[in-house]
């Protein structure tokens, strides 16, 4: 058969964004996908479940035609049958007319989020959403505690680009397992100890993949990492490892902020992590000693009441050495905020009425239920317009999101590659097309590449795209906006215009532009982003209120420190309970691929054999775990890369998987970490009982 290999782009939630060669037969079919060699971030690799990319497009369970629902909420394809496009589009319009006439416009809620990075496809959707003021939505599920940490010491979201870990003489990986979620940065960290030596450090509540590898380990208790941070920060002011030139330049209260230092040393720090204090110290030292210091920052350690707290906290270690100075040293959290798009064509922002309600979106099942305070004083949500999301498997709080669902008021349509959890609660369910059939543009959080992509075989069945959603909605219900006239590649080409970027043919392979800035831009030597261009020691809270207005404010501390704002200390829930990634899926993506199945199993938690055995459990055993939310039933791993009190459950299965039709997010909590909101997924207690 005729193959062929052009480029693409991986859209899906992950700070890589690869860029792809993907291996075409006959024009129409995908076979392998390999990253692309070269562009210097991909660098020729790609994780697995992308790699096998054929496996999902072609999946035997994929939709192919629009479904209206005649049976049962939650049975699944049996309850629904086929139905014409414009049939489909038609009952929706009509129904999010009717209830809109009913209610007001802010009874419809565009539900979403990051099931495609792609700018297009994804956030598209805002444009219809404005068009028609319906609800507005705070995106809180990932990043929004992330954004807030890093943000109240810097100024802008950006940092070292990942391709210069392989200049780095120590990498700390902080709260993150890219062996499973990253597979380029081990690249880079490989590049990095094979011509370097250099050193790499883990930080996480238990032994990854990648900590399994690491020079150094430390496995504090979560909700704890910021107190670490200080600790060791203490360490390098009081043995002689901070830069004071540096910080005297580019810091604005380094003075005081060593006098706050001062009682919060190892020994400190020791009692509230669970750490010993020779493990801290000797981080310090580590760090200390080593200029070209780079630290690649998760998402993990932020999913805490506390989180915004402990991200700021680590984003100081580089400001008191000064390692942002030498090539190799230096953070990053993300580069989203690098490349400066102008999005209003896309998002529809010449069309927001401010005055329309915002709903956060981890409180879906509170809204859902009619919570009046999360409801924001407007009208029930009696419509949803779910893409790119499943939140009947992924939002916290899930008992709360399934007794939403339920509601026989709840008009609900699903824009879906798959019969999703979701989507067997939709009305109408509607086939969308995957990242290989439609055009779209991209930026990164782990590298400077902003990325385009060709649709590079025809879409399956009849799916369409979500921009030809949104084009299709909008002219049934009336939406006025010049974006839904325009194709998802125009878009783009005038996106590129009116950010003042080069066009579409400038871009490598048709695909990549490397927008890394030079390297005093990038390590902030020119200024961090505050307006008196210096990092921020002293955090001002108050100014990252967000959009629905902030709280909390008054209990963040205004110097980086531990703040004890968690779900612990209830001794009828005493183990700290993580649900991590898992390597096979990425949220729920993948979750239904046979061979991603195949590796993880079955849903289960790692425990310390100790704990284990003083509950009377043995390792394999089918073990109860609950809160006051409810309980699930996993298998026992015996597993010693852990503190006593700390459970680990890896990857959003189905709620199939588990004994009583419902997932691991059953016990976690929809309480918005301060100060503007962000799901604290990781900050969740627990008991554990043999079943």
């Amino acid at each position: 058969m005729p193959l062929d290999t052009v480029f693409s782009v991986c859209p899906h939630d992950c700070p890589s964004a690869c860029a792809l060669e993907v291996e075409r037969i006959d024009g129409n079919r995908v076979g392998r996908i390999r990253g692309a060699k070269a562009q210097g971030y991909t660098d020729g690799i790609v994780c697995a479940k992308v790699g096998r990319y054929a496996e999902r497009q072609y999946h035997p369970e994929r939709l192919s035609v629009p479904l209206r629902r005649v049976g049962d909420k939650g049975v699944g394809r049996a309850a629904f049958e086929p139905i014409a496009w414009d049939d489909a589009l038609d009952i929706v319009a009509e129904a999010f007319t009717r209830v809109a006439q009913q209610h007001g416009a802010e009874t419809v809620w565009p539900h979403y989020y990051s099931g495609t990075m792609g700018l297009v496809q994804r956030d598209g959707l805002q444009r219809l959403r404005h068009a028609m003021r319906y609800s507005r939505q705070h995106s809180t599920i990932c990043n929004a505690l992330t954004d807030v940490g890093w943000l109240v010491g810097h100024g802008q979201k950006r940092g070292v680009d990942g391709r210069e870990m392989a200049k780095s003489d120590l990498i700390v990986v902080w709260g993150g397992n890219p062996v499973s979620t990253q597979v380029n940065v081990m690249t880079h960290i490989a590049k990095a100890r094979k011509e370097r030596g250099a050193k790499l450090v883990v930080v996480d509540p238990y032994r990854t993949g990648t900590a399994e590898i690491a020079d150094m380990h430390l496995a504090p208790l979560p909700g704890t990492d910021g107190a670490l941070a200080c600790a060791v920060m203490h360490v390098l002011f009081k043995e002689g490892y901070a830069d004071r030139d540096y910080l005297a330049r580019y810091s604005d209260d380094p003075a005081g902020f060593e006098t706050h230092l001062q009682s919060r040393g190892p020994a400190w720090a020791s009692a509230i992590t669970g750490l010993g204090e020779d493990e801290i110290v000797a981080l310090a030292r580590l760090y200390g000693q080593t200029k070209r210091a780079y630290i690649r920052i998760g998402y993990g350690f932020s999913r805490q009441r506390n989180g915004a707290v402990n991200l700021f906290a680590v984003t100081c270690l580089p400001i008191v050495t000064g390692a942002w100075q030498y090539e190799g040293g230096g953070a990053l959290q993300s580069n989203h905020g690098l490349v400066r798009l102008d999005r209003r064509l896309i998002e529809g922002a010449d069309v927001i009425d401010y005055s329309t309600r915002i709903l956060d979106q981890c409180r879906i099942g509170a809204i859902l239920t009619g919570n009046s305070t999360d409801l924001r004083g407007g009208p029930p949500v009696t419509a949803l317009l779910i893409q790119n999301t499943n939140p009947m498997v992924v939002s916290p709080d899930l008992g709360l999101v399934h007794r939403g669902f339920a509601r026989d008021d709840l008009f609900v349509c699903v824009h879906e590659q798959f019969m999703t959890e979701t989507a067997a609660m939709a009305d109408i369910v509607l086939p969308a097309t995957t990242f290989l059939e439609h055009d779209d543009i991209y930026t990164a959080g782990a590298h400077a590449f902003l990325q385009l992509h060709r649709a590079v075989v025809p879409p399956y069945g009849e799916c369409r795209s979500n921009h030809d959603v949104h084009c299709g909605l909008a002219e049934r219900l009336g939406a006025r906006h010049r974006g839904f006239t325009m194709t998802a590649y125009e878009i783009i080409a005038e996106t590129l215009r009116m950010s003042g970027l080069p066009g579409p043919e400038e871009f490598v392979e048709g695909t990549w532009l490397d927008c890394d800035p030079p390297f005093e831009t990038a390590h902030f030597l020119d200024g961090f982003g505050h307006l008196d261009r210096k990092f921020h020691f002293r955090a001002n809270w108050a100014s990252m209120r967000g959009p629905m207005g902030g709280f909390g404010v008054e209990t963040l501390p205004t110097f980086p420190d531990h703040v004890a704002n968690l779900d612990d200390g209830d001794p009828a829930r005493p183990f700290r309970m993580v649900p991590a990634p898992s390597r096979s899926f990425l949220n729920t993506s993948f979750n239904n691929t046979p061979s991603g199945i195949a590796r993880e199993g079955q849903p289960s938690a790692l425990v310390h054999p100790e704990t284990l055995a003083a509950l009377g459990i043995a390792d394999g055993d089918r073990i109860r775990i609950g809160n006051d939310k409810g309980s699930v039933v996993v298998r026992a791993k015996a597993f010693d890369g852990l503190q006593k009190r700390v459970v680990i459950a890896e990857g959003v299965w189905p709620n199939a998987a588990f004994e009583e039709g419902i997932g691991i997010n059953l016990l976690t909590s929809a309480d918005p970490g301060p100060p503007q909101g962000g799901a604290v997924y990781h900050d969740t207690s627990v008991w554990l009982r043999p079943t």
